[in-house]
């Protein structure tokens, strides 16, 4: 015979949901860093900035 289940309280529903937006807000944002790094990499790519006299593009090493 089927039982109904006791009503989850407030508590624990706001618990569970802040979790989860915890880990949405997280992955949210490690997306948005990566994003910002390959534009910005692939942006600055072509440019020759120079800092303190050091180049700081990626360039290939030479063998």
């Amino acid at each position: 015979m089927a039982v109904p289940k006791k009503r989850t309280s407030r508590s624990k529903k706001r618990i569970r949901k802040n979790i989860w937006k915890g880990k949405a807000y997280g992955s949210r944002l490690r997306a948005l860093t990566l994003g910002a790094a390959l534009f910005f990499k692939n942006f600055l790519a072509g440019k020759n900035i120079t800092k303190a006299g050091k180049n700081i593009t990626n360039r290939k090493k030479e063998n």
